[in-house]
């Protein structure tokens, strides 16, 4: 076979059935040859270089951390003071005026916001980052457009043709079967699935906001233009395209539209499309669903996504501290295993909510009811629960099932904030404990470390979003602040919360980038030492060890050195610390202690 053999036949596998023939595939073809990326940069990169240890990631928007392009590039030091490898620049494409949901309702995909600068002013900035050896990152939004998108607004003019663009209906009939079946994703702030557009007399589907349309993957022509469009981003020098909202691509009445075989199929020849004409650029999949479907976006028996976001890692770790219990931990990082073809990315924060969808059958198993253990989870972290350490809010609940997500930075969540509010020092010490437990875990496992900024420098929740007109009715802003740079200036102080944070993590780079089993590639098992309050793994390779020891609870914990019978060396060093542990006794934690002994 050739190498448009086996994309042939996966082709008309999916778009066989919806009328594609030779003709649609040809222009294809023609889409892909002329968009075959021959940057000399790109080229001579490794086709797996994203699994290599020294990757180390941070999210930021532009505006936020630099104003426009030229502000990002003068703090490109600030990142390399850090460690970064790797910047995912959050949504700064052209998008609607107005609300845009942060940037998620593009309107122009080889556009850029004007605010940030030119088209000129973002190339300087890649390059600006690859002289650097940063490897950039941004979005590619691939359920929808923003409805002042070009293909809307023929649409919206009438053109059918380009109405067949979206899922577009002329009466309530199937919109009602799509709403018997389909979730609601902001059932608070856009309620429904449908958006009536009076101007056609139309029923469009809008999974999020009713300025984002759905597109039709059903169409051929959609999947053409958007694999145009794909290419067309990765020859801007990118190295990593993160494609948003892809578990919600494909749409069948009946279904929860969420996950459909279909939706795979559409990522395995985005998969196939880029291995021919950018083979080297990465592809990362965001899907924010349940464990047992997040692992199959890598593709079960056929290759799709090089990275996923590792969503249900940042629940079990919120879960762990709340619970002072790392057996859902335990669990789901020893039953869902990610291919040799990939890795995550863990994180601990992001610019979203957090969800908490964790594996209800292990909690209901392990003698915990899934939805109350769910509302333990929300009042928690919304700081009702008697007893908790976070400061979040609420987000987008729902009154048919008492559903809510979480806002809050990492800082906030982990018990900062409140122990600032209350001028306790002891409760200080123990947030910024915590803090550094959760880096050293995200550090050390498999998959690659991502940061969101601000959290380097403990960020807490910024409530002034609540005094501006354009974002008082959107909480996510609670933890996107404008980046401080008057805090940033404490970073090498270590009487101070953004120094102590800092230093702590620009040491763990050091260490991770040091040491090939910190690579991608290398698993990490996880040990049951019999105590559920400490979570442990250990990584092996060419005959060298780590085990990584974290206690989620304030308390000091022991367990037994008999469960540490596989690791060679009866003496073992913190390379954190440098402290010394001995197996020949049982093994003591200190509260929040982690360690990683070699």
């Amino acid at each position: 076979m050739n190498k448009y053999d086996h994309l042939k036949l996966k082709y008309f596998e999916l778009y066989g059935h919806f009328g594609a023939g030779d003709i649609q595939f040809n222009s294809l073809k023609q889409v892909i040859e002329n968009n075959i990326n021959h940057s000399k940069l790109r080229s001579t990169k490794e086709h797996d270089w994203f699994m290599k240890e020294d990757m180390i990631g941070m999210m930021l928007y532009v505006d936020l951390f630099g104003k426009d392009f030229n502000g990002v590039i003068k703090h490109i030091p600030y990142l390399k003071e850090l460690g970064i490898t790797y910047v995912h620049l959050m949504p700064l494409l052209k998008s609607r005026d107005g609300e845009n949901d942060g940037g998620y309702a593009v309107e122009d995909y080889l556009n850029v916001n004007p605010e940030y600068g030119s088209l000129d002013d973002f190339y300087n900035l890649i390059e600006s980052f690859n002289r650097n050896d940063i490897e950039v990152c941004i979005d590619y939004v691939l359920n929808h457009t923003s409805d002042t998108h070009e293909w809307a607004k023929k649409a919206l003019e009438g053109d059918e043709f380009y109405q067949n663009m979206y899922l577009m209906y002329d009466n309530r009939e199937i919109p009602d079967l799509y709403d018997q079946t389909v979730s609601e994703v902001l059932p608070k702030k856009c309620p429904g699935n449908f958006t009536y557009v009076e101007s056609i007399d139309k029923h469009v589907f809008t999974s999020f906001s009713h300025f984002q349309w759905d597109l039709n993957f059903k169409n051929p022509f959609v999947f053409e233009k958007m694999v145009e469009t794909m290419l067309k981003m990765a020859n801007m020098g990118i190295g990593i395209l993160r494609l948003d909202a892809i578990a919600f691509m494909w749409k069948e009445t009946n279904t929860s539209c969420r996950n459909l075989e279909h939706a795979h199929m559409i990522l395995h020849l985005f998969h196939l499309i880029k291995e021919i004409a950018c083979p080297s650029v990465t592809l990362l999949g965001e899907a924010i669903v349940e464990p047992h479907e997040i692992i199959k976006y890598f593709g079960e028996e056929e290759t799709e996504c090089g990275l996923l976001y590792n969503a249900n890692f940042m629940v079990d770790i919120f879960n762990s501290f709340a619970t002072r219990d790392v057996r859902l931990m335990q669990y789901d990082n020893t039953v869902f295993k990610v291919p040799k073809t990939g890795c995550f990315m863990n994180y601990i924060r992001c610019h979203d909510d957090i969800g908490w969808g964790f594996n209800e059958p292990f909690i209901n198993r392990i003698g915990f009811d899934s939805y109350h253990h769910k509302q333990f989870l929300i009042n928690f972290y919304n700081g009702s629960f008697e007893g908790s350490f976070a400061t979040g809010e609420n987000y987008q609940y729902n009154e048919k099932n008492q559903d809510t997500r979480t806002n809050g930075t990492l800082a906030s969540l982990l018990g900062l904030e409140s122990a600032e509010r209350y001028q306790d020092q002891r409760a200080r010490e123990t947030a910024l404990y915590r803090i550094k437990l959760a880096h050293a875990l995200i550090f050390a496992h498999r998959g690659i470390p991502l940061i969101y900024c601000g959290d380097e420098l403990a960020t807490l929740n910024d409530h002034t979003y609540l005094n501006d007109v354009h974002k008082k009715d959107e909480s996510r802003w609670l933890h996107r602040p404008i980046f401080d740079w008057e805090k940033a200036k404490k970073r090498n102080d270590g009487t101070t919360d953004e120094g102590v944070i800092f230093q702590f993590l620009k040491h763990l780079i050091k260490l991770r980038k040091s040491d090939p089993l910190f690579s991608g590639t290398v698993d990490a098992k996880v040990i049951d030492v019999h105590n559920q309050q400490i979570y442990a793994f250990i990584k092996e390779k060419d005959d060298q060890q780590v085990i990584c020891l974290f206690n989620f609870s304030e308390n000091n914990q022991y367990f037994s050195n008999k469960t540490l019978q596989t690791v060679k060396s009866k003496t073992l060093t913190d390379m954190i610390t440098g402290k010394n542990i001995s197996l020949e006794k049982d093994i003591h934690l200190y509260p929040y202690e982690y360690l990683w002994l070699k």
